[in-house]
Formats: structure tokens, C-alpha cells, sequence
């Protein structure tokens, strides 16, 4: 069993930063990609970023050059760093784990709120 814990939501002015982080437990090894995706009130919830094993990533066009998820294996953390941001960018904020064999593991969501 893999378990996710996000952290690092919360209200920032829009042009400011916010860092998230996703705590993976359990069964790690199991683990070959890991992202952030959001779901604003009364959206479909949609892709923000992922980043495996390779340390490929992947951004969603409208957060590119403003985003950046990275990962710690060592902690089997994945972060991301959101700068710049707008009120757009408001929602519940998901981290996901893909694992071996085809199996996702989602976490309870932080809220983040972006003010203009």
C-alpha cells in the first residue's frame, strides 16, 4: 500500500509563491511516476505537472514557465514550486502516484486560494 500527504496550501496574493509537498509512504518501490493535479469549484479535475523515475517532466500549458515539480527520492517527496501565480490557479490541489503494476494512488487534496 502506498499512502500520499500533501501539504503546503493556503492564500497567497496573486505574483507570489507557494510551495506544495507530497509525502509518499508504504510500498515507494512500487512507485514510477508522481504529479499534481488540480480541480477548481465546478471543473474537471486536470493535469498540473508529473515528473518519474527518469526524472522526466511533464507541464500543463498553462502553468509552464511558472511551475516546477521536482522530487526527492531519498524522502519520497515531490514538490511543487508555483511562482507567479494567479487567481486562476485557485483550487484543491491533488498529488498522484502512479504505480507497478497499473495502479494510482491519490491524496486528500490542498486548498490553494490566490487572491487578486
Amino acid at each position: 500500500q502506498v499512502r500520499l500527504v500533501e501539504s503546503g496550501g493556503g492564500l497567497v496574493q496573486a505574483g507570489g509563491s507557494l510551495r506544495l509537498s507530497c509525502v509518499a509512504s508504504g510500498s515507494t518501490a512500487s512507485i514510477w511516476r508522481m504529479g499534481w493535479f488540480r480541480q477548481a469549484p465546478g471543473k474537471q479535475r486536470e493535469l498540473v505537472a508529473t515528473i518519474d523515475i527518469t526524472t522526466s517532466t511533464n507541464y500543463a500549458d498553462s502553468v509552464k514557465g511558472r511551475f516546477t515539480i521536482s522530487r526527492n527520492r531519498a524522502r519520497d517527496t515531490v514538490y511543487l514550486q508555483m511562482s507567479n501565480v494567479k487567481p486562476e490557479d485557485t483550487a484543491v490541489y491533488y498529488c498522484k502516484a502512479e504505480l507497478k503494476p497499473a495502479r494510482d494512488v491519490w491524496g486528500q487534496g490542498t486548498q490553494v486560494t490566490v487572491s487578486s
